[in-house]
């Protein structure tokens, strides 16, 4: 995939109960606030498990990351709808792959910032 500065790319996805104690299971993250309902009936969903939807965009690219840095805004909820947006700020050609830089912001169903970061890596030719 030919990728350049300021191409951007969307994933959205919709956590739901199930998933949340599949990852809890999964990473063994059973924290009380990812097990147990709040007022609302709802589960906290792991930060790790939000930030998972960046990856789905990175395999589409065969994106290789060597760094990720996250800052955790706001909670994420069992029934939010979270869309990353993840923006190319960085491609530098190398011999057999090239160096890429991104920014992505993920916000909830109502356009407020959950979690935003940024990464570096690779992607080989």
């Amino acid at each position: 995939m030919d990728i350049k500065v300021g191409d951007v790319f969307t994933w959205e996805r919709t956590f739901t109960e199930e998933e949340t104690f599949q990852f809890a299971q999964l990473s063994g993250d059973k924290g009380r606030h990812h097990m147990e309902r709040d007022e609302k009936g709802r589960l906290m969903v792991h930060g790790l498990f939000t930030a998972s939807i960046g990856t789905k965009i990175g395999g589409d690219l065969n994106y290789i990351a060597r760094e990720m840095n996250f800052e955790y805004i706001r909670p994420v909820f069992t029934g939010d709808t979270i869309t990353c947006e993840l923006t190319i700020t960085e491609v530098t050609p190398m011999e057999r792959y090239k160096k890429v830089a991104m920014k992505i912001v993920y916000r909830n169903q109502y356009g407020k910032e959950v979690l935003v970061g940024t990464s570096h890596g690779i992607i080989r030719d």
